[in-house]
């Protein structure tokens, strides 16, 4: 350091005791702004000041009291904090950042992990699965619908299953072109029960069991002076395995799936299968009617009314 630095800075001693001369006007403010209202009155500011240093056994000389009131006037060791503003903001926060540094973290690593959730995984997901159902719709269910018309249209041998095939068929393209998915889905089931119904094969026999009821009649509600005759048969397959078909029946207005019902006979007909019975105990002609493949119904080989019944007494 040189010679002419050090004469013009100032003793550390002197600066310290101009610091505690500010310091003690701050903490006398009653006596500052009684004091400090007038430039003249410096003097006699000093002079207490003087008083007050001389009471704690301290002498200070007048030219360090004057750069103490000086200092004070001109806020020369005073702080004033920074002005409000978005750097103090972050600066605060970087001060503190122990307090709120954890938590921040944690729901900031949460959030990474929804984010991702639901941008990286849950969106691209629907995404696909919305192009799925588009391209199923669009392409895979009128693709079901030509290829069960083609196998209905192939192996019907009636006139009839091809208009119902038609018939649905357009009205399942309709839905596919509206983007009515269930009512398309809805088209390929009915289209599956129509091929199902032309592949399905089964005869219809009287059940000629001895002990079994082969026939009976009844009387309707409806009408006392009536009396139908029914014939009980029974579906059976190729193998004599039991085939479950809906049946309607005439006295509760209710469709039942079953593999035996009754069957609904002009009084000749059930008068006949009755005589074949009690002739020997079996009934020789018990085939009702047969069901073969590419029909819709079955082909009735003996005369019948046309309704039937789901539930009876035995005798």
């Amino acid at each position: 350091m040189s010679t002419v630095t050090a004469k013009s800075a100032a003793p550390l001693d002197e600066v310290m005791l101009a610091m505690d001369v500010v310091d003690t006007l701050r903490h006398r403010q009653d006596l500052v702004t009684r004091e400090l209202d007038g430039a003249a009155r410096e003097k006699q500011l000093i002079e207490r000041l003087r008083s007050v240093y001389h009471q704690q056994g301290i002498e200070v000389p007048d030219h360090i009291l004057k750069e103490g009131v000086a200092a004070l006037a001109e806020a020369r060791f005073s702080y004033d904090p920074p002005a409000p503003g978005f750097g103090k903001t972050l600066a605060r926060l970087y001060v503190s950042r122990k307090q709120w540094g954890v938590p921040f973290l944690a729901i900031a690593g949460m959030l990474l992990v929804i984010g991702f959730g639901f941008f990286g995984v849950w969106q691209p997901l629907a995404r696909g699965q919305a192009e799925q159902a588009r391209i199923e719709l669009s392409e895979g269910l009128p693709a079901q619908i030509d290829a069960l018309y083609q196998t209905i249209f192939e192996e019907t041998k009636v006139q009839q299953a091809v208009a119902q095939a038609d018939a649905l068929v357009e009205r399942g393209k309709a839905f596919a072109a509206e983007g009515n998915r269930s009512g398309a889905e809805g088209i390929v089931a009915q289209l599956t029960e129509l091929r199902d119904l032309l592949r399905q094969q089964y005869t219809l026999r009287v059940v000629g069991d001895l002990n079994g009821l082969s026939g009976f009649w009844r009387t309707p509600a409806n009408n006392t002076d009536a009396t139908n005759f029914y014939l009980v048969v029974e579906a059976l397959d190729s193998n004599g395995n039991p085939v479950k078909l809906p049946v309607l029946n005439e006295e509760t207005n209710r469709t039942d799936t079953v593999s035996t019902w009754g069957v609904r006979v002009p009084p000749e007909v059930y008068d006949s299968v009755a005589a074949d019975k009690r002739d020997d105990g079996i009934i020789q002609a018990n085939v009702v009617a047969r069901k073969s493949d590419g029909f819709l119904e079955p082909e009735y080989l003996m005369p019948v009314s046309g309704g039937a019944v789901t539930e009876w007494e035995n005798p």
